[in-house]
């Protein structure tokens, strides 16, 4: 054990990566595939929240709610007569199976170590230093204390130092203003993942990505959900015609969606809470919202804390760590203090999983000096995985129109496609914006069954600088969800055959 007051440095290694999530585990495997000698620092589980409370937890939990909701809304379409009395819902196994997932993939990472020879270091990092007149990064490896998505160390274990520091430590909810979470009443997304028992009603505040999936799964198991949203629209950041067909599709499911409306207070009561929701054009005007449960998820801030003393002087912009990612176009991810980089989410939107890792990748090969093609920005698919699903990449409508391009628009409903009426999945639609007059691919948004698989083929044709044409020409089965993106391109053309 070191003193803290005096930290005496016992290990050395090529780079530490600080983060065991999708941004930091993968890094530090690239690099050791790279010959560096590597140490991760994880304050909790190997995989990070995406892998433990975020993105793969939330998709057992949404699998479970939608084969419950498709047996019980539709199974007499389908010849199988389901009695909604009969049908038992074992709460405890549902959240069990996420997280019986999550431990499967902690152990996929640790093995993964393993075999790339990574160090890991079980503890929450403090950077005392960066690399400077010739000496190397330094770093207190302290035992971990306070919440696991916020606290820092208590005393220190170890010291060790890097050549590198690669900072990959995520974000956190962020909280809402004058509301404090308190993990039974009022919760985040982590706290609502292994909720212990199913509430009867729940206000989120909140239509990003993880307010409609919750929003998606307490529904379809009979929670009465209300969403409060601050824009006139439910998931703000999607296209505006993708937008409004998802308010359609999730109304008629049963969601409630009071839109234009911030939360101006929340009162515990008995049990529950008092959500007080004011019109955002006239705060004057409120209306009272009863609940059991209040789930907060607008949206999400970097997680740095206790990472790094201020006189490190490490460069922090609106709430994330700053790097040239936003300033180069084949940026390195260094953060102003010499020797220690910084990417995913920590260094701001998109707040996204992939985003993490392909950064990672990126930094550590630029790191020693490899020309790598790096991250496309601008053709960065994000997905909802609600049923149905939303799958996006590149321009919006709003964007073409606010940047001026001459551009145009194939849209393609669901309700005709063969595949999707043979599977039950007539909601939704795909569209697809080009520029005029060559036809190169711009954006495409989709609301339906599998939009997130269905965007890849429009990630990659964006990558490859295909067009309208290119897809045209390419032969899609049949039958498939596949079909609809070759449908939609035909539709730029005003040349549909299914519509």
């Amino acid at each position: 054990m070191s003193d803290s007051n005096n930290p005496t440095p016992s290990r050395h290694f090529d780079l530490l990566v600080i983060g065991g999530g999708p941004g930091g585990y993968v890094g530090a495997i690239r690099a050791a595939q790279m010959g560096m000698k590597v140490a991760c620092v994880e304050r909790d589980k190997l995989g990070g929240v995406c892998l433990n409370w975020g993105c793969i937890p939330t998709k057992a939990l949404l699998h479970n709610a939608e084969l419950y909701r498709e047996a019980i809304a539709h199974g007499s379409e389908w010849g199988i007569e389901v009695d909604p009395k009969a049908v038992k819902v074992d709460w405890e196994k549902v959240i069990g199976r996420s997280r019986k997932i999550t431990g499967t993939l902690n152990n996929g990472i640790a093995y993964l170590f393993k075999k790339n020879k990574i160090e890991h270091l079980a503890g929450h990092a403090r950077i005392l230093s960066g690399a400077a007149g010739g000496k190397p990064c330094t770093v207190e490896i302290r035992e971990p204390e306070g919440h696991y998505y916020r606290g820092g160390g208590s005393k220190a274990s170890s010291t060790v130092t890097a050549d590198r520091i690669l900072i990959a430590t995520g974000a956190a909810p962020r909280p809402l203003p004058g509301v404090e979470a308190d993990g039974t009443v009022v919760v985040t997304s982590f706290e609502a993942l292994t909720i212990p028992k199913r509430p009867a009603s729940m206000v989120i505040v909140g239509s990003g990505a993880i307010g409609m999936e919750f929003a998606y799964f307490f529904n379809a198991f009979g929670t009465k959900v209300t969403v409060v949203e601050m824009q006139d629209r439910i998931l703000p950041v999607e296209d505006d015609e993708i937008s409004a067909a998802a308010e359609k599709a999730f109304s008629r499911q049963g969601i409630e969606f009071l839109t234009g409306h911030t939360v101006a207070k929340v009162e515990k009561k008995g049990s529950g809470a008092v959500v007080t929701a004011a019109s955002a054009k006239d705060p004057a005007s409120t209306k009272s919202l009863e609940c059991e449960v209040v789930l907060v998820a607008i949206g999400v801030m970097g997680r740095f804390d206790g990472l790094f003393d201020e006189k490190l002087g490490l460069r922090v912009e609106k709430g994330h760590l700053w790097t040239d990612y936003r300033e180069s176009k084949s940026p390195t991810y260094k953060t102003s203090v010499p020797g220690i980089y910084a990417i995913g989410d920590v260094i701001g939107p998109p707040w996204l999983a992939h985003v993490a890792s392909e950064e990672a990748v990126a930094c550590v090969e630029r790191m020693l000096g490899h020309h790598t093609l790096g991250v496309d920005y601008a053709a960065i698919p994000g997905c909802t995985y609600c049923n149905p699903q939303i799958g996006s990449i590149g321009m919006t409508e709003r964007d073409a129109k606010a940047k001026g391009i001459d551009y145009q628009v194939g849209v393609y409903q669901l309700k005709g496609h063969g595949k999707a009426i043979a599977v039950g999945a007539t909601t939704g639609l795909v569209k697809l914006i080009t520029s005029k007059p060559y036809g190169e691919i711009l954006g495409c948004h989709i609301l339906g069954e599998d939009a997130s698989e269905l965007i890849g083929e429009i990630g990659l044709a964006i990558r490859l600088e295909a067009t309208a044409e290119d897809i045209i020409s390419t032969v899609h089965a049949h039958p498939t969800m596949g079909e609809s993106i070759h449908e939609a391109a035909l539709a730029t053309e005003k040349r549909a055959i299914h519509a």
